[in-house]
């Protein structure tokens, strides 16, 4: 299939053509639920902690004798049943992470690319270029009407135009390397320069 290119300044720039195994699929929403929510798993920090029965501060002192007293039997006001005592089976440190397999990660990419293309949510520019200055940058990709967009360059990103996209809100730079199913999804215009279609396509056949 064919796209046109235009300029950060809304001027035409040619075609490109894209690869209908890459950016031609019928997107399944299972697929890109499962690696977003294997890339969400992945980053949860997982520190969550409680105290158990040998954790919190109390007297090891049996609290009160065993017999005569009528109540239940305790040695130890650390026991889960007291106020302020442990916590029994309470979240511990652990990761949350889970495996996906490498083919269903790389389809997930395909699928996320191919659902922009049939919202038609996905420009293809020229390139990802600026001389450092965010309010010209700004009013750029104000005047081409991107609110919430992600742009992908190819390799590398262009050291100034990652300067000057920096501080505007809503619009995120990543190489072609860092292209993730989750970040594509969440923004409502996903930019492409010709160098990162390059890498997508080679990453991804």
């Amino acid at each position: 299939m064919k796209l046109d290119v235009i300029k950060l300044d809304g001027g035409a720039a040619g075609e490109v053509e894209l690869g209908e195994e890459i950016f031609g699929l019928e997107p399944r929403a299972d697929i890109l639920h499962r690696v977003v929510r294997w890339q969400r798993n992945k980053a949860q920090a997982g520190t969550h902690k409680v105290k158990t029965r040998s954790e919190t501060s109390y007297s090891t002192k049996k609290i009160y004798r065993q017999k005569g007293t009528g109540g239940a039997r305790h040695g130890s006001r650390n026991a889960p049943i007291f106020r302020k005592g442990g916590i029994y089976k309470g979240p511990t440190p652990r990761s949350h992470a889970h495996d996906l397999p490498k083919k269903i990660r790389k389809l997930g990419l395909k699928h996320a690319l191919s659902s922009k293309i049939a919202t038609g949510d996905l420009v293809v520019i020229e390139a990802a270029e600026a001389e450092g200055k965010t309010a010209a940058l700004a009013k750029q990709i104000k005047s081409l009407g991107w609110k919430r967009a992600l742009i992908i360059d190819g390799a590398e990103v262009n050291e100034s135009f990652a300067r000057a996209a920096a501080n505007i809100d809503g619009v995120d730079v990543l190489p072609s390397m860092g292209a993730n199913v989750y970040d594509i999804l969440k923004r409502d215009t996903l930019v492409l320069t010709k160098a990162g279609v390059e890498a997508l396509e080679a990453r991804l056949k």
